[in-house]
């Protein structure tokens, strides 16, 4: 099985950050999948795929043919709001099981607010890559970047968050496999 892990956004355009920590949302994830990678010890092949352009985004994933997708985000709003959220397409049965599967993990592993799984459509912010990926795909958020004890709770939990994107992928393969 092989899942293609995405990193939200791109050098150039970082998508949100921290003005207290000078840490965006794709610095931080970047190196949070290269972590994971090295942290994984299961029998999911991961891949790390990085954006080229958000239009050719779900072609380049699906020329990988990955079984399911993973694409790390953080959000950000107002420096104030907290906890943690998972994207699908709400057409995608197998994408809310698996979105269900990743948000009880990182919920666990951060004790932040669950603020739950939220079906997407191609209108949506996500919406695009989550309708043209052929395989289920998901878009974590964590937590709010923006908000600086979500931030630091990401930063201290971050073993915990490792974990727990390990159990999932382990868990999202078994039920793909039987599903």
């Amino acid at each position: 099985m092989k899942a293609a892990l995405v990193v939200g956004h791109k050098e150039r355009s970082p998508g949100a950050w921290n003005s207290n920590f000078s840490v965006t949302e794709f610095r931080y994830n970047f190196n949070f999948v290269d972590n994971l990678i090295e942290y994984y010890e299961g029998d999911v092949e991961l891949i790390k795929v990085l954006r080229k352009s958000y239009k050719n985004l779900p072609f380049e994933i699906n020329a990988l043919d990955p079984d399911f997708i993973i694409s790390f985000h953080c959000n950000a709003f107002n420096k104030k709001v907290s906890g943690t959220e998972t994207l699908y397409y709400y057409h995608s049965l197998k994408g809310m099981e698996i979105a269900k599967i990743i948000q009880n993990k990182m919920v666990h592993a951060l004790k932040l607010h669950d603020r739950g799984i939220k079906p997407k459509t191609v209108e949506d912010r996500g919406g695009y890559l989550l309708k043209y990926t052929k395989a289920p795909c998901i878009i974590v958020e964590p937590f709010f970047i923006d908000n600086d004890e979500d931030l630091l709770t990401a930063f201290d939990r971050r073993v915990n968050l490792l974990n727990a994107f390990c159990s999932g992928i382990d868990s999202i393969a078994e039920y793909l496999s039987y599903n």
